[in-house]
This record gives structure tokens, C-alpha cells and sequence, in this order.
């Protein structure tokens, strides 16, 4: 009995160790991830007597101050590109959600003939890069008369093949007695999509509109193409504008790059409580 003993608690000392050793390599890796970032923090609050070249850097500024973040949001209509980032990120985000719940929809619970063909040639698209892409939009977007314009900058982003893909996967998660329950209701299928799909696969709708938030806010390449008056400039444009305006001021640059991605860091605080797991199967009983 004493030897079992001992080897039970042989065994939880060596799992604790390993769960232990386990997490510091995970910080580590996170340390050295969020590296940069910390020193572009740091640095759009270092004031400019400060060396930040330095080595070994020093990450606490020694004298904090908030003059960078000033004196870029007076030099520069960092409001403007603030506004114009949020906007089309919302839309983005709106329109793609939309878009790709329709479209996820019938090729997740309805049967029709070459679903599994379109579901293919849909998700075949994610191997193409968007540079191949990239002229032939520019072209439709210029004939359609959207350049310079908001919708112009999201019309690329309307709809995606990562969007559906996951869209349809969680679909395809939901339990047939919930939508056979919608039907003995009387619902109809935009009903049934509404209704019941919609509330069942929220941590997939919240996953997608965080990714299409974040790669909408850091979209450089196509506003760049689309957009040549500083009016619709969004904050990566207006970023870069810094590096010509204050000539290589890299706590400006810093200042500058820092109000760009905290309303990216913000919303990921705020929204990765509900990227989980659904439980769209909590309420049917077996």
C-alpha cells in the first residue's frame, strides 16, 4: 500500500514538473513574440534624449512622456484616418459576415446537385495569391467607378473563401433536431438561417469578423492602389506618411504605429471570451 502510495505521488510530482516546465517554455515563446511590440511601445514614450538604439535596449523609458503621440495626432489627420480605418473595417466586417453565413448556409445543410463541386472550387481559391488577383480587381474597381471611395477599399473584401470554409464547417456542427424544430415552428429556411444557425454558431461568427477586423484595419497593398487623396487614407497609409513627414523619427513612426494597433488589441480583449467552442447541441436532448 505504501508502495503504491509513493508511486501516485512519484507520478503527480513528475506531471506538476512537467506541467510546470511545460508553461515556461510557452512564456518564453510569448516573451520573445511580443518583443517588438514591447519595444514600439516603449520607445513612442521615450523622450528625445533618449538613445533607443541603445544595447542591451532598455524597454522602461527613463524619461515617459506623451509629446510623440502629440505631436503626430497635431502634425498629421490621424482623426481622419482613424475614422476612415473604422469605417471600413466595420463594413468590412459586416458585409463579409453577411455574405459568407448566406453563402456557408446551403453548402453546409441543403442538398442540391454539384454542392460538393462549388464547396471545391470555393475553397481551391484560398491558394490563390491575392497579387495575381490584384489587377483584374483594380480594373473592375476603377470601371465601377469605386476608387477613392470607402466601398471601393472593401470590395475586394466583400465576401472570402476562409470566410465560408468556416462558416460551413460550424454549420455543419449544428444538430438537424434544432433545424427540424425551426421547421415544426414554420420557420422558413432564411427563418432557420436566422433564427436558429445564426445564434448556434456565434464563437464562428465572432472568430471570422475578429480575423476580417484584423486583416481589414491592416490592409496596406490595396488602399494603397485604390486610394490617392489623403482624405480617404487609412491608419497604415497615414503610417507611412510619417516616415516623409518627420524624416525617420522613429519615436513618432512609433507613436504613430502605437494608436494604429490599439483598437486591434482592444477589441481582441474585449471579444476572445466568446471564441470558443460552440454548444450548439447544449439543449437537445438524446
Amino acid at each position: 500500500m505504501k508502495d503504491s502510495l509513493k508511486l501516485t505521488a512519484s507520478r503527480q510530482t513528475h506531471s506538476r514538473w512537467r506541467r510546470l516546465g511545460l508553461y515556461a517554455l510557452l512564456s518564453a515563446i510569448a516573451f520573445f513574440t511580443l518583443l517588438p511590440l514591447i519595444w514600439l511601445i516603449s520607445t513612442a514614450f521615450k523622450s528625445p534624449s533618449e538613445n533607443i538604439f541603445q544595447v542591451p535596449p532598455q524597454f522602461l523609458p527613463a524619461e515617459p512622456t506623451f509629446q510623440n503621440f502629440v505631436r503626430v495626432w497635431q502634425a498629421s489627420p490621424f482623426g481622419q484616418y482613424l475614422f476612415n480605418s473604422t469605417l471600413v473595417a466595420v463594413l468590412t466586417v459586416s458585409f463579409n459576415v453577411i455574405f459568407c453565413a448566406l453563402a456557408a448556409y446551403p453548402l453546409a445543410r441543403l442538398e442540391f446537385p454539384g454542392r460538393n463541386l462549388i464547396f471545391s472550387g470555393i475553397v481551391s481559391t484560398i491558394m490563390i495569391p491575392f497579387q495575381i488577383v490584384m489587377i483584374p480587381l483594380y480594373i473592375l474597381t476603377v470601371q465601377l467607378g469605386l476608387k477613392n471611395t470607402y466601398l471601393g477599399i472593401i470590395f475586394p473584401s466583400l465576401a472570402s473563401a476562409f470566410g465560408i470554409f468556416l462558416l460551413r464547417q460550424a454549420f455543419q456542427g449544428v444538430p438537424k433536431e434544432l433545424e427540424e424544430a425551426g421547421r415544426m415552428d414554420g420557420c422558413s429556411e432564411l427563418g432557420i438561417w436566422w433564427n436558429v444557425m445564426i445564434p448556434a454558431v456565434r464563437p464562428a461568427l465572432v472568430t471570422l469578423a475578429l480575423f476580417v477586423f484584423i486583416g481589414s484595419w491592416s490592409d496596406f497593398l490595396w488602399p494603397l492602389l485604390v486610394i490617392d487623396r489623403p482624405e480617404f487614407y487609412t491608419l497604415p497609409l497615414g503610417v507611412a506618411r510619417l516616415e516623409g513627414t518627420f524624416s525617420l523619427d522613429w519615436r513618432l513612426i512609433a507613436a504613430g504605429s502605437t494608436i494604429a494597433i490599439a483598437p486591434v488589441l482592444l477589441l481582441f480583449l474585449l471579444l476572445q471570451q466568446y471564441i470558443v467552442p460552440t454548444d450548439a447541441g447544449t439543449g437537445v436532448k438524446g
